[in-house]
C-alpha cells in the first residue's frame, strides 16, 4: 500500500483530514477550509481552499473530481474536471468550484466539496513515426458509430 503524506495548514486545524466515506469508495472527500462562508454566484466559479498540502509518491497523481450529490442537487462541479495534482506539487490543494445552477451557492466551513482520487500514472517514451498502425475505427471521430 502506498502512503499519502498530508500536511495540515493553519486554517485547517479544526477540520477532518480527507476521508473515504464508504468501504469501497474510490475517492476521499475533501473539506472546505473557508473562513465562515464563501458565496459562489450563479454561473460563476471560485477557488476554495482545503487547508491541506499533500506529497504523492513518484509515479502517482491526484485527481480532483466533483461530488455527485452536489452536481445533481445544486449544479456544482469542479471546473477543470478532473483537476490534476502532480507528484512534485507541495502547495495547498485548492478546488475550483463552478456553480452551474440558477441560484448562488454557499460553501460553509467544513463542507465536503470534492473528491480526491489517487492513481498510478506512467510517462511513456514518445516515439515519432510517419504512420500509425491501422485499426477498424482508424480516424473515425465524434459520432462515427451513430446516435
Amino acid at each position: 500500500m502506498i502512503k499519502l503524506f498530508i500536511k495540515r495548514l493553519p486554517h485547517n486545524e479544526d477540520l477532518p483530514l480527507p476521508k473515504y466515506m464508504s468501504t469501497h469508495a474510490a475517492g476521499m472527500d475533501l473539506y472546505a477550509a473557508v473562513a465562515g462562508e464563501l458565496i459562489i454566484p450563479a454561473v460563476e466559479w471560485r477557488l476554495v481552499p482545503t487547508g491541506i498540502s499533500i506529497a504523492l509518491p513518484d509515479g502517482f497523481e491526484g485527481q480532483v473530481r466533483p461530488r455527485s450529490g452536489l452536481a445533481l442537487k445544486k449544479g456544482i462541479s469542479v471546473l477543470n474536471t478532473p483537476g490534476t495534482i502532480d507528484a512534485d506539487y507541495r502547495g495547498e490543494v485548492g478546488i475550483i468550484l463552478m456553480n452551474h445552477g440558477k441560484e448562488a451557492f454557499i460553501v460553509k466551513r467544513g463542507d465536503r466539496i470534492a473528491q480526491l482520487i489517487v492513481n498510478k500514472i506512467e510517462q511513456p517514451e514518445l516515439v515519432e513515426v510517419s504512420e500509425l498502425p491501422e485499426t477498424e475505427r482508424s480516424s473515425g471521430g465524434f459520432g462515427h458509430t451513430g446516435v
